[in-house]
């Protein structure tokens, strides 16, 4: 299951598709002249049973029509089948778009980025496919208010990237601030930073906040409103987590085995009332049937 490391990018890449061009300008790779940024079908499955599916596809055309197509994907750490599956994924776009096509690949730690970055040999003489690699260190860091706002799912990769440590603080708060001028639906890239930053670095995000909502800053009300929720919201989902796990461990304890089917409905109940009678349940019942009875 795709995890929200893995998703970010790819949701704000759904959000504003252009931006794999300044991600790609970023790297020095020549962009052409383009009006318009769209999605394309990521899925280059043929006609036989394997299945190739990309992480996002983004077409950049002029006028209509497909001047550059990019195929993006998200690695996590080296996995060697995307060596095979990498050409195929831009040989079928390149005949289903009849333009250039170019890959670019993007990986949250520099051990992964080298090894993406390898050469594919495709065994035609001078034919080698050259990833194209994002890895943090390639990531500008957004610390510029005015980018920020022009530029808010960028400053939201600078942010996780670089908001990993202490360093990255002023990403994260650039970020912040520049959301509080942009229009509402942008509030949930806050969330997005959130849901990817470590403990510690999530408790100094907290504390700074809580200082600026302290001051006459201008937005103040918006770091109020964002903190109640946020805060309220994180206790609940904790809880809910912790209620859910106590559940499973005193069936696993009484020898009660669960399908799947049960364990993931337990995992996802999100209602304390449900999962605290769900507790208490556990305790007594004999067994899986008896259970959510």
């Amino acid at each position: 299951m795709p995890t929200q490391e893995h998703e970010y990018l790819i949701e704000l890449v759904r959000n504003r598709p252009s931006l794999v061009a300044t991600l790609l300008a970023g790297t020095g790779v020549s962009v052409p002249t383009f009006d318009e940024a769209r999605l394309g079908n990521a899925d280059f499955t043929d006609c036989t049973p394997t299945e190739y599916r990309a992480d996002s596809v983004v077409l950049l055309c002029k006028e209509g029509t497909p001047v550059s197509a990019v195929v993006l994907e998200v690695q996590r750490e080296p996995d060697t089948r995307k060596r095979w599956s990498w050409p195929v994924y831009l040989s079928t776009l390149r005949a289903r778009t009849k333009c250039p096509v170019l890959l670019l690949v993007f990986c949250e730690d520099s051990r992964t980025a080298r090894r993406c970055a390898e050469p594919i040999e495709m065994g035609h003489p001078r034919w080698v496919l050259h990833p194209i690699v994002i890895g943090p260190d390639g990531i500008p860091s957004v610390i510029d208010l005015g980018w920020a706002v022009d530029q808010p799912e960028l400053a939201t990769i600078s942010a996780i990237v670089h908001g990993q440590s202490e360093a990255g603080l002023r990403n994260i708060l650039t970020l912040f601030e520049a959301l509080g001028q942009l229009p509402e639906e942008y509030g949930e890239y806050s969330d997005l930073v959130l849901s990817c930053l470590p403990d510690f670095m999530l408790d100094t995000v907290i504390r700074e906040l809580r200082m600026a909502m302290a001051t006459d800053h201008p937005r103040s009300a918006v770091v109020r409103a964002w903190l109640a929720e946020g805060k309220a919201k994180g206790i609940a989902e904790g809880k809910a987590k912790g209620e859910a796990k106590a559940v499973l461990l005193i069936l696993e304890a009484r020898g009660i085995s669960l399908p799947d089917e049960a364990r993931a409905r337990i995992l996802a109940c999100t209602d304390l009332d449900t999962l605290e009678s769900w507790v208490r349940k556990a305790a007594t019942a004999e067994s899986a049937g008896e259970f959510f009875l």
